[in-house]
């Protein structure tokens, strides 16, 4: 009896021995991992430019089309594979319900935008220029409120151009840049300027948070300051200026400066109008434009 069992011990250690070592010569599979989806760059990205002046390229005295025709250039020179087409839809004085007004009117603008792969616009600058002019001359103690109502204006008027667009085209990736202080060199000691376009801006980007793929490009001091990029450059600047202005804006200081076509303190500002950008302030506005394209830059991209 206990030779019969020592066999069965026996028999079961070399069942369990002869089981191991099949199962560890067998193969491993490993579990099946997520393919993850591989990004090619697109042959061609439509890009739709949106706006005003800014956009149109006002002061460009190479009348290449301003900002847009330079970031087509950078985008090609940078993804060799891709070539960039562009629709301008940028007109100068427009503010932003102007600017929704054209949307609805024109259908070759819808279309573009159904089929854009990437969108910029300028806006806002106008709508603010508008309040300044009338309430800064005419009303200098009430202009904060006065600017305040403003805003809450805008803000309604952006939200149903950011509805608009969004309705043409709810998935390309949307940069709206920020107004500048186009001034600033001949009125820095002017807070009332500078802290209506810092508002100016906030509220822009507060209005592009309630949409998707939204990216705000500051060039607020890249185009106000100039030249004038350091601390001790801009002080100066202001010691200089509080002479002439004593802290404040008048209107036949404006229009000296405006009819000067010779000259201009900040030199990225065109001497054609003194107010809009010349070709090298359209190349800083581009390089600072581009920056932000590639930190989100779904627009070069397509699965494969």
């Amino acid at each position: 009896m206990k030779k019969k069992w020592w066999w069965l011990l026996v028999l079961l250690v070399v069942v369990i021995a002869g089981g191991s070592w099949y199962f560890t010569r067998q193969p491993h599979y490993a579990h099946p991992r997520t393919v993850q989806p591989q990004y090619v760059q697109k042959k061609n990205v439509r890009l739709v430019a949106v706006g005003d002046s800014l956009t149109y390229g006002q002061g460009d005295e190479e009348k290449a089309g301003g900002y847009v025709s330079i970031v087509k250039h950078k985008i090609e020179h940078r993804y060799r594979k891709t070539t960039v087409t562009t629709a301008n839809y940028g007109v100068s004085g427009d503010r932003s319900d102007q600017i929704l007004a054209r949307l609805n009117s024109q259908k070759q603008m819808r279309v573009d935008l159904r089929k854009a792969d990437v969108i910029t616009m300028t806006v806002g600058g106008n709508d603010l220029l508008q309040n300044l002019e009338k309430n800064l001359m005419d009303s200098p103690k009430t202009v904060d409120q006065d600017i305040a109502k403003a805003q809450q204006t805008y803000a309604t008027r952006l939200n149903k151009l950011l509805t608009a667009v969004r309705k043409q085209n709810p998935k390309a990736p949307v940069f709206i840049m920020s107004i500048y202080n186009p001034v600033y060199t001949y009125f820095p000691d002017v807070s009332t300027i500078n802290d209506s376009i810092t508002k100016w801006n906030t509220t822009t980007q507060e209005v592009m948070k309630g949409y998707p793929r939204m990216y705000f490009v500051d060039i607020n001091h890249l185009m106000s300051w100039g030249q004038y990029q350091t601390p001790a450059q801009r002080q100066a600047l202001v010691q200089k200026e509080e002479q002439v202005n004593q802290g404040k804006v008048t209107q036949s200081r404006i229009l000296n400066i405006m009819k000067n076509k010779d000259h201009n303190l900040n030199k990225f500002i065109s001497t054609e109008d003194n107010f809009h950008p010349n070709h090298q302030g359209y190349e800083r506005m581009a390089i600072q434009l581009f920056k932000v394209m590639k930190d989100h830059d779904s627009w070069e991209y397509v699965k494969n």
